[in-house]
């Protein structure tokens, strides 16, 4: 017969975690969080918010920005999937500094950032080409390669039609 370790799920254990050392250098969720904090102007996003002299404190943009473009690139879009993701997943509460958005926060931030967020992903652009990350000839978002006979040759004119 054979034979298996003793187990109780009655145990309990205390897991001290440090939410910064999460983040690790060299790693997509560094540099993300290390260009959100000091290389974008995320001004654009203060007029969005009028709770000076009253309201609730709101979750800081650089904080719902990080955890979005995170989820982002993992492949997550819907926002009750990143609010999850900021209750379980360590990365993403060490993004969100533990202060959990709701999905709706997350949702509103999305849909209503139309405006603000060409300013930001142009400061993005321009600090990825003063790193040398972006050549100067040709630049693509998606990175989606398709071959083609597309050449000037075969495409022809409106006065061959």
């Amino acid at each position: 017969m054979a034979k298996y370790r003793d187990y109780s799920y009655e145990q309990e254990r205390l897991l001290p975690v440090s939410l910064l050392r999460q983040i690790q250098p060299s790693t997509f969720e560094h540099t993300l969080n290390y260009m959100v904090d000091q290389q974008l102007d995320l001004r654009v996003f203060e007029s969005r918010y009028r709770n000076d002299d009253t309201g609730v404190p709101a979750i800081d943009p650089a904080i719902l920005l990080k955890v979005i473009l995170l989820a982002y690139s993992r492949g997550i879009i819907g926002s009750r999937r990143i609010a999850q993701a900021c209750e379980e997943n360590v990365l993403f509460m060490a993004l969100a500094a533990d202060s959990r958005p709701h999905f709706t926060t997350i949702a509103e931030f999305i849909s209503s950032m139309g405006e603000q967020i060409t300013s930001v992903f142009t400061d993005v652009l321009a600090v990825c080409y003063s790193e040398g990350l972006i050549g100067k000839r040709m630049f693509a978002v998606d990175g989606c390669k398709i071959s083609s006979n597309c050449a000037k040759e075969w495409s022809g004119t409106k006065k061959e039609c």
